[in-house]
């Protein structure tokens, strides 16, 4: 070594001197930080890789003729090394090989001037047409090869082509729980109470999609950056359309009515929220709808004042009623129009508690539910579900999970049990059945739950179905054991009639955050299609337990267990720390418990599926559906008291919202983030968000494909299609597309259910985070109704639009 770098006495020339130092410092780093991830039981890749920048960093002031030859020998073994682990996927190969790529690039680039400034027998001078130089040239360009043929596949894909026609189908079976809701109007979240978010209409087709244009916008002038607003203050609502007019929430509660053709203001309420709110959440999915007792009522004569009634639940924990015709509360209802939601709840904190989800209506009751803070303390709010008679507001019943049998209305001075399992995403409801179906979550705090009683430990995480008339439990459906990992079941259940081996069956489809599609039989919670109790690690913190096994679907979306070679970087140097920190944190594949350590926790709360649920075309029998990927990192941290905050690496929380995850009461405050590179993308090859489509009658997913850019998520708007999460659900189409508005780079698309091929986008103005409709206007067009205003805790662009989309007139 001492001889080849030997001091010549001519003048090496300085840019090759300064990529030598490049590589030498490059060298030292990635030789120490490679060393570590080594000792840690990874790869020794970039431990050599470091080595050998080193070394030719220290030719590059001697010997060029080596130090070439010498990179082409070290570009060859990288790519070999790179398709070894990652195959043909672009995305991993470009982070592993672009930085050695561009560095190689540089060294071939400098060969011109090595040539004119060395005399022609200096041992350090290449020629363009040298062995060293052509041995580089070849190196680099057989990593442009494999980058082109990695282009012309995604190994992530599943292709495939839905059914023609789906399963055959009872006569009057696609209209079961719509028979009420004109096929032009939609008149729950999920546009019926079966959550289907599914239209019978068919004027925009995959042959015409393509020429939709906007028809009209409206700026509600509501946007987030309020004083008291909470980081997640979200634009998510979904309106409704009755008749000629459109209604829709905004996120500081303000109530609309617009002309469903023209998108003109009709009427505007303020339900006055004010004071300090202890603000987790600040949103409004939607509002809720009760039509007028006679039928006739709504194509006849003007109905008499409230005759049907929009329900509206506030941040101060108010339900309040409205007359649809003019926007003015329902004195009949409650106290002068509203059902205060305090009444019998514990631990009174304003804004710790109330509904951020539209409620049920039924012919005789409004069913509601409610969000507590997340981890705050284990003294929180009770997760009661309460019915109240639609037309006086009285309580009809109550169902508290931790108290289940007591369903008679509470009494004067008593409280319900606090600190419950709650209901906080949209329930829905088979009236033929006297079923509601509620998702449940989990008792705070999520990651510790060494205190949890039966009740507690029966209902948590589940999916529960109550007697419409009198509140009690009908069946229960549990989709995580002991659930430690906020796994709590987000989505609304989805209900459709389905044939199953050849026999109608009445089913629920509830997708979870783990990424299940649990298909029960609705009547009595029986799975439809296997579900297998599955071993999970073992070994939780101090106090606490770890179920067994945990029940996996036949159908699921279930990410696989990541390994080293999985992890991800925009460059191999973040790469390099994704992988270090992936062998320091505890991970020994889903249902990892979290830890003191550290625990790696795939897929993480963010979930595989959250509140925007799926849609489910019922006439076919087939569902869109939108799974992410993204692991978190959980970490418990001691408490040695109930009032010091552990976790707030952001500072204290301003005014009067809360300290979340500091868990006051438990022995365990819990950090909990997404795990990223310090550059803030994610440590896990992409895609992170991909569309898929799903037989439910077969029980089998038929198609499956990355979905949307980093256009707007990273520093340069490069639509990239690495695949991104989504978060707001789709609408489906008796037209056979599917709509999607909730990617994060903030466009509104369109899908060939079929197959899952894009074909139609539009670039929104803000975050698309809501899901779309479709209604039918007075003019007689199909309008595609997309709300843009960002999310809070995703960081899209806010904004307040409303904005509907519509084929020309003929």
């Amino acid at each position: 070594m001492s001889n080849v770098l030997a001091p010549i006495p001519a003048p090496v020339p300085w840019l090759a001197r300064v990529l030598g130092v490049v590589l030498v410092i490059l060298g030292f780093v990635m030789l120490a930080a490679g060393g570590l991830l080594a000792s840690l039981g990874g790869s020794w890749f970039y431990a050599l890789s470091g080595l050998a920048w080193a070394v030719i960093g220290a030719l590059m002031w001697g010997r060029l003729r080596e130090a070439v030859l010498g990179y082409a020998l070290y570009f060859l073994a990288t790519l070999a090394w790179s398709l070894w682990e990652a195959g043909l996927d672009w995305w991993p190969l470009g982070a592993r090989l672009g930085v050695p790529f561009l560095l190689g690039g540089v060294l071939l680039a400098l060969v011109p001037t090595m040539r004119r400034h060395l005399p022609v027998d200096d041992p350090r001078r290449v020629a363009w047409r040298s062995p060293q130089a052509l041995a580089l040239a070849a190196a680099l360009g057989a990593f442009v090869v494999v980058a082109v043929v990695s282009w012309t596949r995604d190994r992530h894909a599943l292709e495939g082509t839905m059914p023609a026609n789906g399963a055959a189908r009872p006569p009057g079976a696609a209209a079961s729980g719509a028979a009420a809701v004109p096929d032009g109007e939609w008149h729950a979240y999920g546009r019926t109470g079966f959550g289907q978010r599914w239209s019978p209409l068919a004027q925009i087709t995959p042959a015409n999609v393509g020429d939709l244009k906007l028809a009209w916008e409206f700026r509600t002038g509501d946007v987030r950056g309020r004083p008291g607003d909470p980081k997640e203050t979200t634009f998510e609502v979904t309106p409704l359309k009755v008749g000629e007019r459109l209604f829709l929430c905004t996120p500081h509660q303000t109530v609309l009515a617009l002309d469903a053709t023209t998108g003109r203001e009709l009427w505007r309420f303020d339900p006055q929220v004010r004071g300090e709110l202890a603000l987790q959440h600040l949103t409004c999915r939607g509002l809720s709808y009760q039509p007028p007792p006679d039928p006739m009522a709504a194509a006849g004569a003007q109905p008499p004042a409230c005759a049907a009634k929009l329900f509206m639940p506030t941040a101060d924990a108010r339900l309040i009623a409205l007359d649809p015709a003019s926007g003015k509360p329902c004195p009949a209802f409650g106290r002068q129009g509203a059902v205060d939601l305090w009444a019998g709840m514990p631990n009174a904190k304003p804004g710790a508690y109330y509904s951020t989800s539209p409620v049920v209506v039924t012919r005789r009751l409004v069913i509601v539910g409610g969000t507590v803070l997340d981890n705050a303390s284990t003294k929180e709010q009770s997760g009661v579900i309460r019915a109240y008679d639609i037309e006086t507001g009285a309580l009809v019943w109550n169902w508290d999970s931790a108290n289940p049998d007591a369903t008679a209305p509470l009494a004067a001075g008593q409280t319900y049990t606090a600190n419950s399992p709650n209901s906080w995403s949209v329930a829905s409801v088979d009236e033929d059945l006297g079923l509601v179906y509620l998702p449940m979550g989990n008792q705070p705090p999520d990651q510790w739950g060494g205190k949890r009683s039966a009740a507690v430990e029966r209902h948590s995480s589940s999916v529960v179905a109550l007697d419409l008339a009198t509140g009690r439990l009908r069946w229960v459906f549990q989709t995580v054991h002991h659930d430690l990992w906020d796994y709590d079941v987000p989505a609304q259940p989805v209900l459709v009639d389905l044939t199953v081996r050849g026999a109608r069956v009445p089913a629920l489809v509830q997708p979870t955050k783990q990424g299940e599609l649990f298909v029960l039989d609705r009547r009595d919670g029986r799975p439809v299609f296997p579900v297998t109790e599955t071993p999970a690690p073992q070994g939780a913190a101090a106090g606490d337990f770890t179920a067994p096994t945990q029940p996996v679907s036949a159908i699921s979306f279930n990410p696989p267990v990541l390994r080293e070679r999985d992890l991800w970087g925009v460059t191999m140097f973040d790469q390099l720390w994704c992988r270090i920190a992936f062998h320091r944190l505890r991970y020994e594949g889903r249902f990892t418990p979290p830890s003191t350590q550290g625990s790696l926790i795939n897929p993480g709360n963010f979930g595989v599926f959250n509140w925007g649920s799926i849609a489910v075309d019922p006439v076919r029998g087939i569902a869109f559906t939108t799974p992410a990927v993204l692991a978190f990192t959980s970490q418990l941290v001691p408490r040695h008291d109930d009032t010091s905050q552990l976790v707030q690496d952001e500072g204290k929380p301003s005014g009067s919202l809360p300290a979340l995850n500091e868990n006051f009461g438990a022995p365990f405050a819990s950090r909990m983030k997404p795990f990223t590179s310090p550059l803030g993308v994610p440590c896990q090859a992409p895609p992170w968000g991909t569309v898929a489509g799903v037989d439910l009658n077969e029980g089998r997913i038929v198609w499956r494909h990355r979905n949307g850019t980093v256009r707007d998520l990273s520093p340069l708007p490069l639509p990239l299609r690495l695949g991104v999460p989504s978060l707001g659900g789709p609408l489906m189409t008796a037209g056979g597309l599917a709509f999607l508005s909730g990617s994060m780079d903030d466009y509104v698309r369109a899908y060939d259910v079929n197959d899952g091929r894009v074909v139609w986008e539009s670039r929104l103005p803000a975050g698309g985070q809501a899901t779309p409709m479709t209604y039918l206007g007075a003019d007689g067009r199909q309008y595609l109704l997309v709300v843009a205003g960002g999310h809070g805790s995703t960081g899209t662009k806010p904004g307040d639009h409303v904005r509907a989309y519509a084929l020309e007139k003929r």
